[in-house]
């Protein structure tokens, strides 16, 4: 199957890495033209972010800041001064086409651009080519996820059924009267779909690929549909920044989408990590529409060593390996990720760390794992006071040799009982 959405895929990656760093500084002056960031990156020069170290020094924007930003002016502007396109009554020059809203509220606009999300790169990945029917069961109301597809699909030259969501036996007498040749949604929604037909008796003999997102697509899953005749990929993405990542044939990783600069981080904070470690998304989508810059996307993956082997050179990630938000209350206080960084940052000996959190509801108790490349005297208490400085809190320290704790991006992690 291994073909190739466009010449993108199979850059040199100097050339990639040289072009998407030329395009950096535009995209900072950009977002500095928008009133959000005009304030979150005051005193940024646009023209001297052209590198990795200098991106890495700019603040990270999370999608909590996003939303708290929004409500504040929702009635001046419902976007919270992060978008470049509206319309005549928010004073903008340039008008969106549509706009979206995905749970908070959080409001999203899209562009005119063909493809704006790009979504077209990862459903050609999963097969879907020009001529195909395309069966799209994501939602068209609200939020953006059904435009999303579409619009990827006609990049590709597809004819798009909106089936959007709910009515599943109409939904399926659609697939089998016209003969969908490829469906997008919902991992959960085509499995249901399939075992409805097999209880009508419908047959959809033209049904052999699928796009999925949205939620887990467990191997069990996909061995189900290919079972069936259906190879199913998954693709992910976001609705602030759009195609993140796509999966390949090899299903070896993700491949990164060529439109975005994507950055894992460690949670809590906006410093890169080193590769294969897992920590946090950080995406800066190269869109002059809505110009997010280093925004926190929540989701935790690790780079992967090496390239694609379909011959697609860009970075690959391992997927969706769960949420980095992972702040608790404890003794009726929170405690957050960055918390944890803080008290890292404060001891340059210390490397990783691991807030545990046991004990029941009211009894808690607080012990921070951490990786340490000493084992000096006093180091312990040390890090107790400045553990109980940062969050109010008091809690044991536990010394560990460097390399000790899991690397799966965990910083707090809640072992309490509440039942």
């Amino acid at each position: 199957m291994t073909e190739f959405f466009d010449a993108l895929e199979t850059r040199d990656p100097a050339v990639r890495e040289a072009a998407t760093l030329a395009a950096l500084p535009a995209q900072i002056a950009a977002a500095l033209a928008t009133a959000a960031f005009g304030e979150i990156l005051r005193g940024v020069d646009a023209a001297q972010v052209n590198s990795r170290s200098a991106l890495a020094a700019l603040p990270v924007t999370r999608k909590h800041e996003l939303l708290e930003r929004q409500k504040a002016q929702r009635q001046t502007d419902p976007f919270g001064g992060f978008s470049a396109i509206g319309w005549r009554s928010l004073g903008t020059r340039r008008t969106a086409r549509r706009v979206f809203q995905s749970p908070g509220p959080i409001y999203e606009p899209e562009g005119s651009a063909a493809d704006y999300w790009r979504f077209g790169r990862a459903l050609f990945a999963a097969g879907f080519r020009a001529g195909d029917l395309v069966h799209n069961s994501f939602s068209y109301h609200l939020t953006p996820a059904g435009s999303m597809m579409e619009t990827g699909a006609h990049a590709i030259g597809c004819c798009v059924f909106p089936g959007g969501i709910g009515n599943t036996e109409l939904q399926l007498q659609a697939m089998a009267e016209l003969g969908a040749q490829a469906y997008a949604g919902t991992p959960s929604f085509l499995r249901i779909a399939l075992e409805k037909a097999d209880e009508l008796g419908l047959k959809l003999p033209h049904l052999r690929k699928a796009s999925v997102g949205g939620e887990a697509f467990p191997p069990a899953l996909r061995d189900r549909l290919r079972e069936r005749g259906i190879e199913a990929y998954q693709s992910y993405g976001t609705a602030d920044v759009g195609l993140v990542a796509y999966e390949t044939e090899t299903r070896e990783g993700m491949v990164l989408d060529e439109g975005v600069i994507v950055e894992v981080v460690r949670p809590g904070t906006g410093d890169p990590v080193a590769e294969g470690e897992v920590g946090e998304v950080v995406v800066t989508a190269l869109n002059p529409d809505y110009p997010l810059v280093r925004f926190g996307t929540g989701d935790l993956s690790a780079v992967l060593a090496g390239t694609c082997p379909t011959g697609r050179t860009h970075t690959r990630i391992k997927g969706w390996m769960g949420r980095a938000d992972q702040t608790a209350k404890v003794r009726g206080m929170f405690v957050h990720p960055s918390q944890v960084a803080e008290v890292l940052k404060r001891h340059p000996e210390l490397q990783r760390a691991r807030l545990v959190i046991e004990g029941e509801m009211a009894n808690d108790r607080m012990t921070l794992r951490v990786e340490a490349r000493t084992q000096a005297e006093g180091l312990a208490q040390a890090v107790a006071q400045t553990l109980r400085d940062v969050t109010k809190l008091r809690g044991e320290v536990s010394l560990l040799p460097p390399d000790s704790l899991p690397n799966d991006g965990k910083v707090i992690e809640d072992l309490r009982r509440y039942e």
